[in-house]
């Protein structure tokens, strides 16, 4: 065997060499996009005024001008410090965040007395805490993009993510009840009127962890040993990762008591190694591993209970809801009975009864926008949802460095997973879960955690649409690394 070495591709298109310009009209496109998207945000709180109040207040655009003055901070940001990024995901996910602050204040809107409704003050209630945690998602964002010039730096401290991200994941399971656990699932940590998520920023770090630990394995991995009904299965020695991975996501089901946490760890990893191997056999495995899993942990809570039991409780609510439609199913009747009230168009935004569904606010956001959008209002938001992960799984093919395509690949597919995990609980689906709707639901930890991954993937794809040669800062790059790592470097080639 010799190896050669040949020069990187150049860029394919006229518009990948027209250099700043190219960023520059891009910019525009996604300026233009975040107006149509503020526009939208506005004519929703309209709509919601003037059926909850029967008129339209004077106030009633304050709102969406907050969200798109932070918004359009950002968009400078990337203007400077990420030029060549995707225009859309900016624009798609200021979308979703807007529709979730100005559903937050319809319920606010909702709760409060009908006298009082019209002065309700436009920073008040859930939705104004809601615009606060916006703020400071997208300052954190915008630090992100200034601190990483460039993705492949954060490779430089995989294991130490790595060890952080074990370490949030495991930290509400060994924290008392009292702190850790709401709604039956161990997954928050509360100290005095604070509370933090921290499985929602270990997703980040392990996903860092994930992919530069493949990008190191992926030979041995991709290794088969036998084939079987034509797939090729790899060898037993190198099974180790995943069956420790799959044991820390049956520690999480069990004793954090949330199969959509255990879902979401195991799932991502699976996908980045199916993504680093381009085998099969490893998503069967996975998908063996964790429906097994699941069930023998349905088993034990039928017989022997303990810490089996919540996950047990939460299955027999799953298959048959309407056996306590008052108590222990009244959470998902009511959430079944939203989205049947909704029907194909739904009740139109404030015309409907969202106030009544307990946590509507976190879990059960979806159900109630569905009773005032309709299916297609729901469809239209999983539209954008998948047009984010589209364009995360294109930033991933487009990057040069196998680390990278790791990285927004796995960030991509877990946003895209936690979207599934919620909507399919609430739908009956899956099992109820304690995970909250990217961008729309309230909570800090959940909105900071998804900016962070946006900025991320804007980095990404940054440096994929980037011209081979373009002006990347040196300090930015990573020491040493293989030649494929390095924009613009030569690639090594192995033939035969």
């Amino acid at each position: 065997m010799t190896v050669a070495a040949t020069p990187a591709p150049s860029p394919a298109t006229a518009g990948e060499q027209s250099g700043v310009r190219l960023a520059r009209s891009r910019r525009n496109a996604e300026l233009s996009l975040l107006l149509l998207a503020m526009v939208l945000v506005a004519a929703y709180g309209a709509t919601v005024e003037a059926n909850l109040l029967d008129t339209v207040t004077p106030d009633f655009w304050m709102p969406a001008a907050a969200l798109g003055a932070v918004f359009l901070g950002l968009h400078l940001v990337i203007r400077f410090l990420a030029p060549f990024a995707d225009p859309a995901l900016l624009p798609a996910v200021a979308l979703l965040n807007g529709l979730g602050v100005g559903f937050l204040r319809r319920i606010d809107l909702g709760d409060a007395p009908v006298p009082e409704r019209e002065s309700l003050a436009i920073f008040a209630g859930i939705g104004g805490r809601q615009l606060a945690w916006t703020l400071a998602s997208v300052i954190l964002a915008a630090g992100l993009l200034a601190l990483m010039r460039d993705h492949r730096s954060i490779s430089r401290y995989a294991y130490t993510l790595g060890l952080a991200g074990i370490v949030l994941v495991m930290l509400p399971a060994v924290l008392p009840s009292s702190i850790s656990e709401i709604n039956g699932a161990k997954l928050w940590v509360r100290v005095g009127g604070f509370s933090i998520q921290p499985g929602e920023f270990a997703k980040l770090a392990l996903l860092v962890f994930f992919a530069y630990y493949l990008v190191r394995k992926r030979e041995v991995l991709s290794l088969a040993s036998r084939r079987f009904l034509g797939i090729d299965f790899p060898r037993g020695r190198d099974l180790g990762p995943v069956v420790g991975v799959w044991l820390v996501s049956l520690l999480v089901l069990v004793f954090e008591k949330d199969l959509g946490t255990s879902l979401l760890y195991f799932g991502m990893f699976v996908v980045t190694l199916y993504i680093a191997t381009e085998r099969v056999s490893w998503l069967l495995i996975g998908l063996v591993l964790f429906f097994g899993g699941a069930y023998l942990a349905y088993v034990l809570g039928s017989t022997v209970g303990g810490p089996f039991a919540n996950f047990y409780v939460r299955a027999e609510i799953w298959l048959d809801p309407f056996a306590d439609p008052t108590d222990k199913g009244y959470q998902l009747v009511q959430g079944l009975l939203a989205l049947g009230t909704g029907g194909l168009f739904g009740a139109g935004p404030g015309g409907g009864q969202p106030e009544i569904l307990p946590e509507v606010q976190n879990d059960f956001i979806f159900a109630g926008l569905g009773e005032e959008l309709g299916l297609f209002g729901l469809s239209a938001l999983l539209v954008v949802y998948l047009l984010i992960v589209e364009r995360g799984l294109r930033a991933a093919l487009a990057v040069r460095d196998s680390f990278g395509k790791l990285l927004a690949g796995g960030l991509a597919f877990t946003l895209g997973l936690q979207v599934f995990v919620i909507v399919g609980g609430i739908s009956k689906l899956i099992p109820l879960t304690g995970q909250t709707t990217p961008f729309l639901s309230a909570g800090g930890s959940s909105l900071m955690a998804n900016w962070l991954l946006i900025a991320v993937l804007l980095r990404v794809s940054d440096g994929a649409r980037r011209p081979v040669g373009g002006s990347t800062s040196k300090a930015a790059r990573p020491a040493g690394g293989p030649p494929e790592q390095l924009h613009g470097a030569p690639t090594e080639v192995i033939k035969p």
